[in-house]
C-alpha cells in the first residue's frame, strides 16, 4: 500500500529535499502552502507534476484538521517556520505564532483526527544557544538565544508533551545547521556562495559579513532529510541530534568558497557590525551518535563538498542567466 506524506513547508529547502527523497521511496506526497499573493515553487518546480499541493495555515487550526481529513497521511513532516534568525528579532510575536503555536495547533489537530498519524518536528540547535557544554547531544540543557530559538524550544517539548500525554508517534530531530544550494539568500552561507560566484563574475566587489569567528556544525540538507523519514520508520518514537559532529567558522567557509573561483578571500570581504546578531551563538557542534546508532544515519556530504557545490551551483545560475539576457 502506498504511503502517504503531509510535508508543511514543502517550498523551502528542507521541504524540496526530503520530497525528492520521499517519491523516490514510492510515497504520495501532499505539499501545504498557504494562499498568499506570491507563492515561490521554484525549489519544487521540478517536482510539482508529482506532488498534490494542499492549501492550509500553522495559524488556522480549522485548516489544518481539514487537511488531515481530507488527505488522510500516515506521515506528517512539520518543516514550516519563520526560520530566519535575524528576522525573529524583528518580528518576534509572528515568529512565536508560526513557529511555536504552529506546532500544537498541528498536533491538536492529529489528536483529533487521527492520532495513528506519525510526526515529525523540525527542531533546531539553536535551541541550545549558549551552549552549557561541547558537543551538544539529546541531554544537553537548553538556553535559547534568539526568539526564533525559544520558539523552536516551545515547538520541541510541546512534541515531547503530545507524544507523552496522548501516545502520538511525534519525534523531533534537532538538527543542526544544514546547507545546500537551495538554501535561501538571506542565509550567510548562501550569501557567501552567491556572492562569491558575482565576484567571479564581476557582478560585485566585496562581500560585507559579520562575525567571522562564528563556528557552526554545518552539514548538506539532502543527507539530514534522511534521518527525518528514517525517525518516523522506528517503532518508538524519540528525539535526536542530528549532525556532522565537525565545527567550521565563517572564515573557512569564505575560504573554501573563494578557493572555488580561484580567488583570495582576504581581497573581498569586509567585516560590517550591521551584521552582528544582539546575542551571537559562538560554537555549536552536535554529537550525533545516537542517530547514527539507532537509525544508521549519518553525514555523507564533507564541509568541503558542500561549500564548493554551493558556490558551482551558483556560478552556474548566475551565468545561465547572463546568457538568458544576452
Amino acid at each position: 500500500m502506498t504511503k502517504r506524506a503531509l510535508i508543511t513547508g514543502i517550498t523551502g529547502q528542507d521541504g524540496s529535499y526530503l520530497a525528492e527523497f520521499l517519491l523516490d521511496q514510492g510515497y504520495e506526497i501532499f505539499g501545504m502552502v498557504r494562499r498568499s499573493s506570491t507563492v515561490t515553487f521554484e525549489r519544487i518546480a521540478h517536482l510539482q507534476d508529482r506532488i498534490t499541493m494542499v492549501y492550509a495555515d500553522l495559524l488556522d487550526q480549522a485548516s489544518m484538521i481539514e487537511v488531515l481529513r481530507t488527505y488522510e497521511p500516515d506521515e506528517v513532516y512539520n518543516l514550516a517556520a519563520q526560520s530566519f534568525v535575524p528576522t525573529s528579532f524583528q518580528q518576534p510575536v509572528l515568529t512565536g505564532e508560526v513557529t511555536a503555536l504552529g506546532v500544537t495547533r498541528i498536533l491538536d489537530a492529529i489528536r483529533l483526527v487521527n492520532p495513528a498519524i506519525r510526526f515529525y518536528q523540525a527542531s533546531s540547535s539553536e535551541m541550545f544557544g549558549k551552549v552549557v557544554e561541547v558537543p551538544q547531544k539529546e541531554s544537553t540543557p537548553f538556553y535559547p538565544r534568539s526568539p526564533y530559538g525559544v520558539a523552536k524550544l516551545y515547538g520541541h517539548w510541546i512534541t515531547i508533551n503530545y507524544r507523552e500525554s496522548y501516545d502520538l508517534h511525534a519525534s523531533s530531530g534537532i538538527l543542526f545547521n544544514h546547507e545546500s544550494p537551495r538554501r535561501g539568500l538571506e542565509f550567510v552561507t548562501r550569501k557567501i556562495s552567491y556572492n562569491v560566484a558575482r565576484i567571479k563574475l564581476g557582478q560585485a566587489k566585496e562581500l560585507r559579513l559579520g562575525n567571522l569567528e562564528a563556528q557552526r556544525d554545518w552539514g548538506f540538507a539532502g543527507d539530514y532529510v534522511k534521518a527525518m523519514w528514517a525517525m518516523l520508520q522506528q517503532d518508538q518514537p524519540d528525539d535526536y541530534v542530528v549532525s556532522t559532529g565537525e565545527t567550521h567558522s565563517v572564515r573557512e567557509f569564505c575560504e573554501i568558497a573563494f578557493d572555488q573561483v580561484g580567488l583570495d578571500w582576504n581581497d573581498f570581504v569586509v567585516v560590517d557590525e550591521a551584521f552582528f546578531r544582539p546575542a551571537e551563538v559562538d560554537l555549536l557542534i552536535g554529537d550525533p551518535a545516537k542517530a547514527q546508532d539507532a537509525l544508521g544515519w549519518k553525514a555523507e556530504t564533507s564541509f568541503d563538498q558542500l561549500v564548493r557545490m554551493m558556490v558551482d551551483a551558483d556560478l552556474d545560475y548566475l551565468q545561465g542567466k547572463l546568457k538568458g539576457i544576452s
